[in-house]
């Protein structure tokens, strides 16, 4: 029996669980599960993996990319630079190989934590790009902003980064005006605002600046198409959602899990 799960909270609505349920099914493996395992403080973490010693792998998401790292006994390089992780394969260790190897340590499990956001981001963001695009505005700079912001700088596209806090490296939500909307060719919304059930929400931006120049990609999947993206589109701009990203990132979990 293996066990594969998420954690997060709160966990209203899961892509994973449903995917990874039919990947199971597709490949004939009827001792594979993926459960939910919604924890509001990281805290709980620990009991979880003593209740559940079949786990071989989790997802982390909202709000624990950042904080899981500090439970982690190694991180990949990708994972150190971008500060968050989404993917963790748990490793049952060996008594006899940890005596050889001259490791001490009495936890029977080792946690490798990875960021595959990087990996689907760009992959599902590179058919998109065009020559004009050049600077992208970024809503939000938690987990999911750093994996972003990392495949931006990659990909050479200059960016600005959107809070509700105001600071020497990012602007508040009230101070995008319409030079600034013109200036950037892409508008990334990284945050949960508009996620379902509250998806006639949306961020406080000037949305009747944004037209046919524009590339807006929200990181959400549920509802396929947010209030933001709604607003976009209705302006001309090119829209996607989060879904070939989830599916992209979902493959490459599974590759780190198995492999």
């Amino acid at each position: 029996m293996k066990k594969f799960g998420l954690i997060g909270y709160p966990l209203v609505h899961s892509f994973s669980k449903q995917y990874y349920t039919e990947k199971f099914e597709k490949l004939g493996l009827p001792d594979y599960s993926y459960e939910l395992f919604p924890l509001q403080t990281l805290s709980e973490f620990p009991q979880l993996l003593k209740d559940e010693p079949k786990l071989c792998g989790l997802n982390v998401t909202i709000p624990h990319k950042i904080g899981i790292l500090y439970y982690l006994d190694w991180v990949s390089p990708e994972a150190k630079v971008v500060n968050a992780v989404n993917c963790i394969k748990i490793i049952k260790k060996d008594p006899l190989e940890d005596l050889f190897s001259g490791e001490c340590s009495l936890e029977p499990i080792r946690l490798h934590g990875y960021n595959t956001d990087v990996y689907g981001f760009e992959e599902s963001l590179k058919p998109l790009l065009k020559k004009s695009y050049t600077r992208a505005l970024v809503l939000g700079n938690g987990g999911a902003a750093r994996a972003v912001l990392y495949v931006l700088k990659k990909l050479n596209i200059e960016y600005t980064v959107v809070s509700r806090k105001a600071s020497h490296i990012q602007l508040p939500y009230e101070e995008i005006t319409k030079e600034i909307i013109q200036k950037h060719s892409i508008i990334i919304n990284t945050t949960p605002v508009g996620t379902y059930p509250n998806d006639k929400e949306c961020l406080n931006i000037p949305y009747e600046y944004i037209g046919k120049q524009h590339l807006l990609y929200d990181l959400i999947y549920n509802p396929e198409e947010t209030e933001f993206l709604k607003r976009g589109r209705l302006n001309g701009a090119v829209t996607k959602n989060g879904k070939e990203m989830l599916v992209l990132q979902a493959e490459k979990n599974w590759e780190i899990w198995e492999g």
